[in-house]
């Protein structure tokens, strides 16, 4: 699975979260937690859904430091490489 296709899962979980944000633009450097609508408790939401639709397992220690779309797709696929 290449970058693109990751970041657009990603986009299509927070839409599906969040469908109030269906009308932002969001690129791998919108900031998840303060120029989106999410907050931590939401964010948490997103990361079980992505680690049930990747099958995969992002350590609770590397939560913290994704701030951005990128680095959210950054730990998605860290993670499916070490699948």
């Amino acid at each position: 699975m290449n970058r693109q296709e990751i970041l657009d899962k990603i986009r299509t979980v927070i839409l599906d979260c969040f469908p109030d944000m269906r009308d932002m633009t969001m690129e791998e450097d919108t900031v998840v937690n303060t120029e989106t609508a999410i907050d931590s408790m939401g964010f948490i939401l997103v990361i079980c859904k992505l680690e049930a639709l990747f099958d995969i397992k992002i350590p609770q220690r590397q939560w913290s430091k994704m701030s951005t779309l990128g680095d959210v797709a950054d730990a998605v696929q860290k993670a499916l490489e070490k699948k």
